[in-house]
C-alpha cells in the first residue's frame, strides 16, 4: 500500500463531525496538558507503541517497510530494528511477559518475537484484520480489528475468549485502532480522528474521550494519513506517551478535567 493510496483511503473515510458529536453526547471529554516533548522518527508510521524498562518498542507499518523497533525515548534513537518480510504491512504490538507480540494488517499471521534479541519465536493465525493490540499485564490480550469489536484473546494460543462490541451513548464505535491498557481501561485511537476513546473493558462502553486535536497542528502534516496513533503508558512512573502516524514529536501528557 503507497502512502498516496492510505492519504486518499484516510480522508475518503475521515469520521464525519455529526458522528463525533454523538457518541461523545453525556460522555466526558477531557483535554490534556503537554508535560515533555521528545524526538520521533517522522519516516515511522506508527502502529503499535509499548513502553517498558525505560525504552520505547514500535511496530511501524507500510507494505516493504514495516519494522519491529526498540527505540531511546530520550533522542529518538532507534537502538535496534528489525525488518518485517516486505508481504506484511505490520500493526498492533503488546508485550506479554519477554515476548514481543506484533499483528499484520490483512496477511492473517501475527508474530512472536524474543523482546530481547527480537529473534521470531512463533507465528500464530489471525482470522480477522489486525490493527491493535494490548496486555493488562497479567491474563488479558486484546485485538482490534477497525471494527467496533475488541476481541480478547489467550496470552499463550492467541484463541479468542470473548468479543465486546464498543459504544459511546449508544453510538457504535468503530475504525478502533492502537490499544492500550491504561489503570484498568482500556485506550483506543481511533483511525481518522485525534481523539482516544476510554473503554471499560467489561462492557466495552466509553467511560470518556481525551481531545487531542491540537496536539499537532493539521497544517503542520503532510497529508490525510499522518493522524494520532500510538499510545505507551507507563505503570511505574504513570507517564503517559502519545505520537502519531510520520510525526516527528513524541509526546508525555497529563490528563486535565472533563471540558
Amino acid at each position: 500500500m503507497t502512502r498516496t493510496w492510505l492519504t486518499l483511503m484516510a480522508v475518503a473515510l475521515t469520521l464525519p463531525p455529526a458522528t463525533l458529536a454523538r457518541q461523545q453526547r453525556a460522555v466526558p471529554v477531557y483535554g490534556y496538558k503537554v508535560v515533555a516533548t521528545f524526538p520521533h522518527d517522522p519516516a515511522a508510521f506508527t502502529q503499535g507503541l509499548v513502553f517498558s524498562g525505560g525504552e520505547l518498542y514500535e511496530s511501524t507499518g507500510l507494505e516493504g517497510a514495516s519494522t519491529l523497533r526498540r527505540v531511546e525515548l530520550e533522542t529518538g534513537r532507534v537502538r535496534q530494528r528489525i525488518a518485517v518480510p516486505r508481504e506484511h504491512f505490520a500493526e498492533g504490538l503488546a508485550l506479554v511477559g519477554d515476548a514481543l507480540v506484533q499483528l499484520t494488517w490483512r496477511s492473517g499471521v501475527g508474530f512472536v518475537y524474543d523482546r530481547k534479541t527480537f529473534a521470531k519465536r512463533r507465528t500464530f493465525p489471525v482470522k480477522t484484520e489486525g490493527w491493535g493490540l494490548a496486555y493488562d499485564g497479567t491474563s488479558r490480550l486484546v485485538m482490534s480489528d477497525g471494527s467496533d469489536r475488541l476481541f480478547y484473546l489467550d496470552p499463550n494460543t492467541f484463541a479468542v475468549a470473548r468479543t465486546v462490541r464498543v459504544r459511546s451513548s449508544g453510538v457504535p464505535v468503530d475504525r478502533l485502532n492502537e490499544l492500550e491498557w491504561v489503570e484498568g481501561e482500556i485506550w483506543a485511537n481511533v483511525w481518522t480522528t485525534d481523539r482516544i476513546a476510554r473503554i471499560a473493558p467489561s462492557s466495552g462502553e466509553v467511560v470518556g474521550w481525551i481531545a487531542l486535536d491540537t496536539l499537532w497542528p493539521r497544517d503542520r502534516r503532510t497529508g490525510g494519513a499522518d493522524v494520532l496513533n500510538g499510545i505507551a503508558y507507563d505503570p511505574a512512573q504513570r507517564r503517559i506517551f502519545v505520537t502519531g502516524k510520520m510525526w516527528p514529536r513524541l509526546y508525555q501528557i497529563a490528563i486535565t478535567a472533563a471540558m
